[in-house]
């Protein structure tokens, strides 16, 4: 079976997420597969009949779409039929079908991604590895390129595998090819196919210099890739990136998402920083019904600590203010030191749950003391904090009138071009 998200074409092979192919992986490519439905399913015998021959821990997944939505993890008979009917009911909400599909779940896995680029010619190239190991809800928050700490053997699998299964299913465009690897192992996954380009496609821009997003619309087109000097040999990998989402979420309260109008939005720009925005803007409203995603903030550098050290201080610059977001908590990411060490797995927040916590300095202390001073000016101070007596009278105040000449000469201004040299004084 490969697999794919639904959400894009240029995959004559492929049909979504579940649904089975002449092509096999496990038999053509050296990364292996974990057990599976062979096709999606709708009923929680079907999903019992699965974890009878496999056993748990398994994981649910919508069979028509992506993006952590539709997937619930399950370790014991007794969660089985709450997560099923959970993990089909939000597909369907999201996605219009209500199919899922299992697999058996890996407890600690790396998220590793390869990027994918075909044309129509018969070219397919990789543009290496992404990890997009650190996530919330199955939702990726943190990604980075290159990989940190990942096997050479390993790698090259991923990334032969990658090319070797495009190429099998006729890909055409950008995509996306995906494994998880396992670290109690170190064996590598596959696991599916986006056909599509991903949220997280920054990274390997900033590592490689191919714009993607222009790449794919040439190939479109019907250009080649050898003709736009995309070769495998060509291309290189530069540095390292490291990508954060800032989202209208507040991390304390289970990244529950906020609404409100923006009253302060100031981004921060410099050298290896690039922002990909959307709605933010001081006076935007936010609203429940959309995605919570603000801002991609990426930065890149030579060494993977100065790459975490520009992306900190942009993160610290940015003033958002009037709705809760997830600033604070990408701080604590990437100040904590089994992220630094490079320690990352899917398990990453629940397993130090501590980055969760806004720090001290997070505090919006600027605006609380404007807004304590204007309290102060119209309504007095707080008798609730031991004050008595009348409220201080306002003056009212002073408008400062503009010196207008008398006589040309006498250190006077011209009231048209308001310069002492000029002799047109009066008029």
């Amino acid at each position: 079976m490969i697999a794919a998200c639904g959400c894009g074409t240029g995959m004559s092979a492929v049909d979504g997420k579940a649904q089975p192919q002449p092509l096999t992986p496990s038999s053509a490519l050296s990364t292996r597969t974990t057990a599976g439905t062979p096709g999606p399913i709708s009923s929680v015998d079907e999903a019992r009949a699965f974890t009878d021959t496999h056993g748990f821990p398994i994981i649910v997944k919508a069979a028509h779409g992506g993006g952590g939505r539709g997937m619930r993890v399950v370790k014991a008979e007794g969660e089985l039929e709450e997560a099923f009917a959970r993990a089909t009911s939000e597909a369907k909400a999201a996605f219009g079908n209500g199919e899922v599909f299992l697999e058996r779940y890996i407890e600690q896995p790396r998220h590793i991604e390869v990027q994918i680029l075909a044309d129509k010619h018969g070219n397919t190239i990789h543009l290496f590895e992404r990890d997009c190991s650190l996530q919330r809800r199955h939702q990726k928050v943190i990604e980075m390129a290159p990989s940190r700490d990942l096997d050479p053997a390993v790698r090259e699998k991923m990334l032969s595998d990658a090319v070797r299964l495009c190429k099998a299913a006729q890909y055409v465009n950008a995509g996306t090819v995906e494994f998880l690897v396992d670290t109690k192992t170190g064996e590598a996954y596959f696991i599916e196919v986006n056909p599509r380009v991903q949220v997280e496609h920054t990274v390997t821009e900033e590592i490689t210099g191919v714009d993607i997003v222009q790449t794919q619309m040439r190939i479109a087109a019907g250009e080649a890739l050898p003709d736009m000097g995309l070769t495998q040999e060509a291309v290189k990998v530069n540095g390292y990136a490291i990508q954060c989402r800032i989202t209208t979420e507040d991390p304390a309260r289970n990244f529950q998402p906020d609404s409100g109008i923006i009253s302060v939005y100031r981004s921060a720009t410099g050298n290896g920083i690039r922002l990909d925005d959307g709605p933010g803007y001081a006076g935007a409203p936010i609203t429940p019904h959309y995605d919570s995603l603000l801002v991609k903030v990426t930065a890149r550098a030579a060494a993977f600590d100065d790459a975490v050290a520009k992306l900190t201080r942009a993160l610290r610059e940015h003033r958002i203010r009037g709705v809760s977001t997830n600033i604070p908590f990408l701080l604590n990411v990437l100040r904590h030191d089994a992220f630094l060490a490079g320690a990352v797995t899917t398990r990453f927040i629940e397993m130090y749950p501590e980055v969760l916590r806004a720090p001290q300095e997070a505090q919006n202390r600027g605006q609380k003391m404007l807004r304590y001073l204007s309290e102060l000016a119209v309504n007095g101070p707080d008798p609730a904090l031991g004050a008595s007596g009348p409220h201080s009278a306002i003056a009212a105040p002073t408008v400062p009138k503009l010196p207008l000449a008398r006589s040309p000469g006498a250190g006077g201004v011209c009231v048209r071009c308001y310069a002492r040299c000029c002799t047109r004084l009066g008029g």
